[in-house]
């Protein structure tokens, strides 16, 4: 029986998203939130439960994203480079859906009766093979879906906004659940393992849920899958050159670089600080649960805000609330109270670049159309790999290096006075140069007001070429 055709957006752009469609869409963000949920609490996890030094892992996780840095532009050019007549994209999630829950439980299973080094190797090969291998393999497709599957932009921002919050939900299940819930089991690393399997099992679900419910389909473009209705493939040097010639793509790049490096943090240094400044690590989860307030607050005042706002001005209003929120953290950095609210400002400042990175990375290939006639959608999509990897891998990285720098020992009676000014540095002095480089760009990025007239002039192309 089919379906009763749906309506046009205000554009009068054809919708073809249903609930159920967004739900199945949504349910890759889970597994991707999930995995980058779980490298942001390795830092944690190799030095207080398997004991290496804070210093070495922060160099191995540094290492592994400059690896990291070049795999999502080469993914994205294999994609870029299917042949004719196949999906493109879709298929990427079956076939990694069972090499992504294998990973997410050998992360944890670090050998314990071997050498300090051969941990460090064990550590390394586990983290590139999940980061820069699978979750490549699985980003760039799944980022591209959003363009392929719908040309209209309301659709595009409600896909944008319901991936955020199913990638949000997994990002909470770990930083509210993991603590206490491993602590429960025993706080060791079998406990660690046993939160994995549970993750890594949901982790296939979800993609293989995706998998089936997504389409290659957009009904104002021509055909994705469709012999001769693709973009011409491009060499790896030539599109590589183009989209750093686009200045809309690198400034996403950047703003995706900054804003994860922010969420890399925020899963990272949570536990620290509960831990050293407040002196319970339980107390990790009682902030969580707190920030469900302000998350849900974002996701539904998100909405309303880019209609009366649109995409740029409410970044921009969203990243000043996160500037504010963590200069005034300075004035009294110790009290719980009061940092648990201010934190709910960034938060909730997360809220509206979570659901419009790939709406922002939508713009740009349509530049990409504009400018060099051709959307290099895949090669695109490595500005939201690029920045999800490399921004978690650094925000953990930087964790790592501030307690080594400051003689971090996770045996301490007390936190020194280095060890706490290590503490506020990732928690409280980075966020606050990240907001405020994320608002300095939001205000240079002016593309969203010129797209009009660049859809204009594409449609015009496409005419006189018929």
């Amino acid at each position: 029986m089919s379906r009763k055709p749906l309506g046009k957006d205000k554009d009068g752009i054809q919708k073809v998203m249903r609930f159920g469609d967004y739900l199945g869409d949504a349910a890759g963000q889970f597994t991707l939130n999930a995995i980058s949920g779980l490298v942001g609490q390795l830092t944690y996890f190799y030095t207080d439960k398997v004991g290496l030094a804070a210093g070495a892992v922060g160099t191995a996780f540094l290492i592994v994203k400059l690896i990291d840095a070049f795999t999502d532009l080469i993914m994205g050019y294999i994609v870029d480079h299917t042949k004719p007549g196949k999906e493109r994209y879709r298929p990427w999630l079956l076939k990694m859906s069972v090499p992504a829950a294998v990973m997410i439980v050998l992360l944890f299973t670090v050998p314990a009766n071997v050498s300090s080094t051969m941990q460090m190797v064990y550590m390394f090969i586990t983290n590139f093979l999940l980061t820069a291998v699978i979750y490549t393999a699985l980003c760039i497709p799944y980022a591209s879906l959003m363009v392929v599957r719908t040309a209209s932009q309301q659709e595009r921002g409600n896909m944008g906004t319901w991936r955020a919050g199913a990638g949000y939900v997994s990002g909470m299940i770990i930083a509210v659940a993991i603590i206490p819930i491993t602590n429960m089991l025993g706080g060791d690393q079998t406990a660690w393992i046993k939160f994995s399997a549970v993750l890594a099992v949901v982790a296939v679900i979800c993609l293989l849920i995706t998998w089936k419910t997504s389409k290659e389909t957009n009904p104002v473009m021509e055909a994705e899958n469709k012999p001769g209705a693709q973009d011409e493939a491009l060499p790896f040097k030539e599109a590589i050159t183009n989209l750093f010639h686009n200045k809309y793509w690198v400034m996403v790049l950047i703003m995706g670089l900054a804003v994860n490096i922010t969420y890399g943090l925020a899963n990272s240094a949570g536990t620290y600080y509960a831990k050293w400044i407040y002196g319970n690590d339980n107390l990790v989860g009682i902030q969580g649960a707190i920030g469900m307030i302000p998350t849900i607050l974002g996701f539904i005042l998100v909405g309303p805000m880019i209609k009366k706002l649109g995409v740029t001005k409410t970044l921009k209003v969203s990243f000043f609330i996160g500037m504010a929120g963590n200069a005034l953290r300075l004035l009294n950095p110790y009290n719980f109270v009061y940092n648990t609210v201010l934190g709910c400002f960034g938060t909730f400042a997360n809220i509206p670049m979570m659901c419009l990175l790939g709406v922002l990375t939508a713009m740009t290939i349509d530049y990409n159309e504009y400018k060099f006639n051709n959307r290099m959608l895949a090669s695109s999509q490595a500005a939201c790999g690029f920045g999800s990897k490399v921004g978690n891998g650094l925000g953990a990285s930087l964790v790592a290096w501030c307690l080594a720098i400051a003689s971090y020992n996770p045996e301490a009676a007390v936190a020194s006075a280095a060890v706490k000014q290590a503490v506020f540095t990732f928690n409280i002095y980075v966020p606050l140069i990240l907001f405020t480089v994320l608002f300095i760009l939001s205000i240079k990025f002016d593309l969203e007001k010129k797209l009009p007239q660049i859809h204009a002039e594409i449609a015009q192309r496409k005419d006189q070429a018929k």
